[in-house]
């Protein structure tokens, strides 16, 4: 069936029709998009997915609101947002279009839901508030940024909703095209990751061909011997450390205290390395001039923590 009208409600616009009109507009770029609130309009006909309002849920019919009673909920009984029946409906059908390959298609799908949709999901539908970000950040979630894009209160042009829905559109596309791109590559690099990994060995060190995401393959690896990563950066290489996970900046092992926040000759001499660069105050990361060097580095910091 050709699609030839998305619609949605007119008016002020939250995360969820909005992130919706991102997946729907690139499936369908021909479609014309109509916010409004004419019942004849939001009643299910050919050529339309509704979307946010018109009180059904019917995928089947192209219809995905969950205002109603009872509302959509989730497999573990949470409730759908609008995004959230889009994406489950139509998100494969976008990773394909961004060009995720088939074999990554249902892990990229379902992290894009669990990390990007389901927030999305329990915030419009108040299940969790934004202040469980903490005050300092409860003004930066997602869904709050994107509705900051609508009109002040006191904006009565014509159109004022419209047009500022279409801008926002532009800003929520590249925010959603981003963390597809970014999970999809994460997935590419844990096959040179694991490759890295059986080349390494026994060693304590890790050393890439660029850098890349590295810490969610070593540990699925079961890599707990490995220390630091190595990798060649533009005209130089980088040493770093691996933390121990996504939310601490805490570290397996901290380069040389000795070696912080030392530049150029006074790193040379600190470490006795020709070619020493830079040292991060905070330890997590040393430039070299060459692979040579990096690796010298690297083999007096794992000296260090293991003697």
């Amino acid at each position: 069936m050709t699609i030839s009208h998305l619609v949605t409600h007119s008016g002020g616009f939250h995360a969820d029709e909005l992130l919706s009109t991102v997946i729907l507009s690139r499936l369908y770029p021909e479609a014309e998009l109509v916010r409004t609130r004419d019942k004849s309009w939001i009643a299910p006909a050919e050529g339309r997915i509704i979307y946010d309002v018109g009180g059904q849920f019917d995928a089947g019919a192209g219809i995905f609101d969950h205002h109603q009673r009872p509302n959509p909920l989730r497999p573990n009984g949470q409730p759908y947002s609008s995004f959230g029946l889009i994406w489950a409906e139509f998100g494969r059908d976008y990773l394909r279009a961004q060009a995720v390959p088939e074999k990554d298609l249902e892990q990229v799908h379902a992290a894009f839901d669990e990390d990007f949709v389901r927030p999305v999901d329990l915030l419009d539908n108040g299940a969790v508030d934004t202040a469980e970000a903490g005050p300092l950040f409860a003004g930066l979630t997602l869904p709050v940024l994107l509705e900051s894009l609508k009109p002040v209160f006191d904006d009565r042009s014509e159109g004022a909703d419209d047009t500022a829905f279409h801008a926002a559109l532009t800003v929520a596309r590249a925010i959603v095209e981003a963390r597809i791109r970014h999970k999809a590559a994460k997935l590419r690099a844990a096959d040179v990751v694991l490759t890295a990994i059986k080349d390494a060995g026994t060693g304590r060190v890790l050393e890439l061909p660029m850098g890349m995401p590295f810490r969610g393959a070593v540990e699925r690896a079961g890599a707990d011997h490995l220390l630091f990563v190595v990798h060649p950066r533009n005209s130089d290489w980088a040493l770093t450390t691996i933390r121990t996970g996504d939310d601490t900046f805490e570290t397996r092992a901290d380069l040389p205290a000795a070696w912080a926040g030392l530049t150029d000759a006074a790193l040379e001499q600190a470490s006795g390395v020709e070619g020493a660069k830079f040292c991060h105050n905070a330890r997590f990361l040393a430039i070299a001039d060459s692979r040579d060097a990096i690796l010298k580095m690297a083999e007096l910091a794992v000296a260090e923590v293991t003697e």
